[in-house]
C-alpha cells in the first residue's frame, strides 16, 4: 500500500516541479533576478506554494541548464556577470558547432535544406524587439533564432551532439540577453544571411568560419565593455 500511495503521489510532485522549474527558467531570463541574485529555496516555496524538495529539484534543473550556479555552502544563485564564464560557453562553442556544421553540410538531405531556408526567412521575418517586452529581444526572436542555429547542425544526424548544441544554447542565451542591455543590437542579419547561403551551397570552409566569428560577437562586445572603467557621469 505504501508503495501504490508513494507511486500515485510521484506523477503531482513531477508536476509542481515542472511547474516551479519553468517559472525559474523564465524569470532568469526575462531578467528578473539580477546577476549574482540569490536564489533562495525558502522563499520559492512560500511564494509557489509548494514544498522544499520540490524547489530544490527544480534548481538542481536550473543549475544544469547553467542558468543558475550551485554555491559551496549549498545555496543557489543566478550567474554573475562574469567574463571568463562567457568567454569559456563561447570556446565551447566555437570548438564544437562549426565541426557539426561540417557534418551537418556533409549529411544534410533536402528536407534539411527546405527546413534551413524556412528556419531563416522566419528569423529574417522576426522583429528583434517588441516594445511590449522591454529592451531584451523578444521571445520570438529568440525562438527564431535558437531554431535557426540547431536546424543548422540537425543535417549531422548525431543525436547526443544536439543535445550538448541545446545545453550550451540555455546558457549561452542568458550572456546574450544581458548583452542586449549593455550593448544595444547585435542581431547579426549579414551572418545569419551567409550561413544559410553558405550551408545551402555545402560550402562548409565558409560556413565553419561565418559560424566561429558569429560565435565570438557576444562575448567580445561584453569584455569590451566589462573590462573597460566607465567615464561617463
Amino acid at each position: 500500500m505504501t508503495q501504490t500511495a508513494h507511486t500515485s503521489a510521484s506523477p503531482g510532485k513531477q508536476m509542481l516541479s515542472e511547474q516551479v522549474y519553468t517559472h525559474l527558467r523564465d524569470a532568469i531570463m526575462r531578467g528578473d533576478y539580477a546577476p549574482g541574485d540569490a536564489l533562495k529555496p525558502q522563499d520559492l516555496a512560500k511564494e509557489q506554494g509548494v514544498s522544499l524538495a520540490v524547489v530544490r529539484e527544480a534548481l538542481v534543473r536550473v543549475v544544469g541548464e547553467g542558468l543558475a550556479d550551485r554555491l559551496p555552502n549549498r545555496g543557489f544563485a543566478v550567474p554573475a556577470l562574469s567574463d571568463r564564464r562567457w568567454q569559456e560557453i563561447a570556446e565551447a562553442r566555437r570548438t564544437v558547432e562549426p565541426v557539426v556544421l561540417r557534418m551537418s553540410i556533409e549529411r544534410g538531405d533536402v528536407d534539411w535544406e527546405a527546413r534551413l531556408r524556412a528556419a531563416h526567412h522566419r528569423l529574417a521575418r522576426t522583429p528583434a524587439y517588441v516594445p511590449e517586452e522591454g529592451a531584451y529581444y523578444s521571445s520570438a526572436w529568440s525562438e527564431a533564432h535558437r531554431v535557426f542555429h540547431r536546424t543548422l547542425l540537425e543535417g549531422c544526424g548525431n543525436s547526443v551532439l544536439l543535445e550538448t548544441f541545446d545545453r550550451m544554447w540555455t546558457a549561452s542565451e542568458l550572456a546574450r540577453r544581458w548583452a542586449a542591455l549593455r550593448i544595444g543590437e547585435q542581431v547579426g542579419v549579414d551572418e545569419h544571411r551567409r550561413l544559410e547561403e553558405a550551408a545551402l551551397a555545402r560550402d562548409a570552409d565558409t560556413a565553419a568560419e561565418v559560424l566561429a566569428q558569429h560565435l565570438t560577437q557576444t562575448p567580445a562586445a561584453l569584455t569590451g565593455r566589462t573590462a573597460e572603467p566607465t567615464t561617463e557621469s
